[in-house]
């Protein structure tokens, strides 16, 4: 796997590459804003672009600016984006690029090592994976609105499974989390993409595509 890390804290940089190098990740690149993200990123092209929301020189949205175009110039680049606060829309923005290969994660999980490298691999992989603080922040708006959606089809057991795989979990988290068998998780994913109408194909990343909906009905 080779990385890009754009981040202009350069401690916060300079721990994420170590982080990463010490889990056996090659960082291939570093930059400090978006323009030094597009530029590394056409130069090396990476697996995965790690960047910051917020980049200089306004500090408001050129971080996912930058990956948005980087993905646009790049399709199967991966993305994970690092943000100080929770801010649902960058989320659901990014998602809207792509169906696979993103992620949004508050920077405090860095601290969290097994996740964050976990979430790094998966989303390289071409999953997705949302911080858990976000994935709270849609479901209380949804609560609040009370609008009508696919998920009302879910039972409450389901909307739980289906607000893990949001957070990027594998079954087998899932199933240590509701404490339930990995049998169990499986029957409610299954139940999960039947009620939201997502057969099988060999083209269609029916977690991701969940995941879409879930946000769609959430936003």
């Amino acid at each position: 796997m080779r990385v890009v890390i754009v981040e202009d804290l350069a401690l916060l940089r300079e721990g994420i590459i170590a982080l990463l190098q010490e889990n056996d990740i090659e960082v291939v690149a570093q930059a400090q804003d978006g323009d030094g993200l597009l530029r590394i990123v056409d130069g090396h092209k990476p697996d995965l672009a790690i960047c910051d929301v917020r980049l200089p020189p306004t500090f408001t949205d050129e971080g996912i600016r930058a990956a948005l175009k980087a993905r646009r110039r790049h399709p199967e680049l991966a993305i994970l984006v690092l943000s100080q606060y929770v801010e649902p829309a960058y989320s659901r923005e990014l998602l809207a690029a792509g169906d696979s290969g993103v992620g949004y994660l508050l920077k405090e999980r860095v601290s969290e090592v097994r996740t964050f490298i976990e979430a790094v691999r998966r989303v390289a992989a071409g999953g997705t994976v949302l911080d858990r603080e976000v994935v709270s922040v849609l479901v209380s708006q949804r609560e609040r609105s009370g609008a009508d959606t696919q998920l009302d089809a879910l039972t409450s057991r389901e909307r739980e499974t289906l607000e893990l795989i949001a957070q990027g979990r594998s079954n087998g988290a899932i199933a240590r989390e509701l404490v339930v068998t990995l049998g169990a998780v499986e029957k409610h994913i299954s139940n999960i993409f039947a009620k939201l109408d997502l057969p099988a194909t060999n083209d269609d990343h029916r977690r991701v595509l969940a995941v879409l909906t879930y946000l769609r009905a959430t936003s």
